[in-house]
């Protein structure tokens, strides 16, 4: 399959998270981004150093800046197949490292289901990590891509806050 591209809709999923109540909830990607620009931004694993130390710190330091620009959400989505799953148990675990964050919304893709449509899974199973979502960062506009910041393999070159901010 090849990968969400710039002018494609994103294809609807379904997500999980806790809610400012601490109540699980699901929600489908569309209701989440449609009639508005948003922030997509997925990460291969909770608690892992690039994504924890980079990556998720830079959507929540710049998250005014990327405001001011008619961003209205910024959601981060994880999740793994091959038995490890990044379900929203984790990644109400992993937001709660992040104390500051009001900004960032944590989203578990348990099933790897939406990255798969999405068509960014990144196979690590020869190192022990099986199938996760690679980096990267959308900005949807009402469901239609118009940035498709892509990283290559487990990089970090591409999908920072900062890169979304140039392309804004």
């Amino acid at each position: 399959m090849a990968p969400i591209a710039v002018g494609d809709v994103i294809p609807d999923g379904t997500v999980a998270y806790f809610d400012e109540q601490d109540q699980l909830q699901q929600a489908s990607i569309h209701s989440l981004a449609a009639g508005k620009k948003v922030i997509l931004f997925g990460v291969p694993g909770a608690f892992t150093p690039t994504c924890s130390v980079k990556h998720v710190p830079g959507f929540i330091e710049k998250a005014g800046e990327l405001k001011s620009k008619g961003i209205a959400d910024i959601l981060l989505i994880s999740g793994k197949d091959s038995g490890m799953i990044n379900d929203p148990f984790v990644m109400k675990a992993w937001a709660k490292t992040y104390p500051h964050n009001k900004d960032v919304k944590f989203l578990a893709d348990g099933s790897a289901s939406f990255t798969h449509a999405l068509g960014l899974e990144l196979d690590l199973s020869e190192k022990g990590l099986g199938t996760r979502s690679k980096r990267f960062a959308l900005v949807v506009d009402d469901l239609t891509v118009k940035v498709a910041n892509i990283e290559s393999g487990g990089e970090f070159t591409v999908s920072s806050a900062d890169d979304v901010l140039k392309a804004l």
